[in-house]
C-alpha cells in the first residue's frame, strides 16, 4: 500500500472517515466517550448538506441554517469534547490486519478502529453547465431547495417514486412542474402517477432527455432532446431538480485498494 514505515505514520485509537452528518455526529459520541477520534474530512466539510444554501427542515433552527453553518456547528461541537478534524482526504485503507492503515493526501494514519462515513454524491446527468449552476438553479434536494422557487417554473428529471414526490413537493411552490423522464410511461407506483397526472401545475415530457443546463449566472432554460425523433427544443425554466431516482454514487473511491481478509 505504501512505502512508508511505520514509524511515520501517525497512529490513533479512532479514525473517522467523512466529515457530514453522519461521521461528525460518530466524532461526537466518541470524543465524548475520550476515544480521541480524528475526522478526516475528505472534499466537502459538512457532507451534501453544506452544498443546500439554506436547511429549514433541521431541528433547533427555526429561522433556518445556511447548510455549511451547519456543517461549521457540528464541526465545533465535535471539538468542543475533543475530537480532532483534519482537512485531509483517505485514497487506500488496508484493512487485512491491525491496527488498520489509511493512507491520504498528507501522509499515513495506523488506526485501532475506522468508521466509514463517507457518504455518497449525486449522480449528475454530467450536461453542459449543470456543475457550473449547481446551487444556482440546480439541485439534487427538492425538499431542502423548493421554497426558493415560489411562483417559479421547475423540471424534475426522472420518472420514478422520487421525481414524482419531489414534484408534487414542490407544487405546493411553483408556479408549475414539468416531469421530463426518457422513456414513453413511468416507474412510479400508481398511487403516485395518480397523484402527479391528476394535479393542474404538473405536466410531462416524454421520451425525452436534458443535454445541457443553459444560464449565466442561473438557471434560464434547458436543452431538451426526444430520444425518437432526435429533435432538440430549448425549454424556459428557473429550476432543475434532479431526482434521486437517478442512483447516488457512495465516496469510497479507495473501495478499489481494500484488503478484506478475515474482515466481515
Amino acid at each position: 500500500m505504501s512505502n512508508r514505515s511505520n514509524s511515520d505514520a501517525r497512529h490513533v485509537k479512532l479514525l473517522i472517515l467523512g466529515s457530514g452528518p453522519a461521521g461528525l455526529s460518530a466524532a461526537l459520541y466518541a470524543a465524548r466517550a475520550e476515544l480521541a477520534p480524528v475526522v478526516l474530512t475528505g472534499i466537502q466539510l459538512g457532507g451534501q448538506a453544506a452544498l443546500t444554501f439554506t436547511v429549514e427542515n433541521y431541528p433547533g433552527f427555526p429561522e433556518g441554517v445556511g447548510g455549511a453553518q451547519l456543517g461549521e456547528l457540528f464541526q465545533k461541537q465535535a471539538e468542543h469534547f475533543g475530537a480532532k478534524v483534519e482537512f485531509d482526504t483517505a485514497n487506500q485503507v488496508d484493512f487485512s490486519a491491525r491496527p488498520f492503515k489509511v493512507l491520504t493526501d498528507n501522509g499515513e494514519y495506523l488506526a485501532d478502529t475506522v468508521v466509514i462515513a463517507t457518504g455518497a454524491s449525486p449522480n449528475q446527468l454530467k450536461v453542459p453547465g449543470e456543475r457550473e449552476l449547481t446551487g444556482r438553479g440546480v439541485s439534487y434536494c427538492a425538499t431542502c431547495d423548493g421554497w426558493f422557487f415560489k411562483e417559479k417554473k421547475v423540471i424534475i428529471v426522472g420518472g420514478g417514486d422520487s421525481a414524482l414526490e419531489e414534484g408534487l413537493f414542490i407544487t405546493r411552490y411553483a408556479a408549475s412542474v414539468t416531469i421530463v423522464h426518457r422513456r414513453d410511461e413511468l416507474r412510479a407506483s400508481t398511487i403516485l402517477q395518480k397523484r402527479a397526472i391528476d394535479n393542474p401545475k404538473v405536466s410531462f415530457v416524454w421520451n425525452t432527455v436534458v443535454t445541457e443546463v443553459i444560464g449565466s449566472d442561473k438557471v434560464e432554460a434547458v436543452r431538451l432532446k426526444n430520444l425518437e425523433t432526435g429533435d432538440e427544443t430549448v425549454f424556459e425554466t428557473d429550476g432543475v431538480f434532479i431526482s434521486s431516482d437517478i442512483p447516488q454514487i457512495p465516496r469510497c473511491s479507495m473501495a478499489t485498494s481494500i484488503w478484506m481478509n478475515g474482515v466481515t
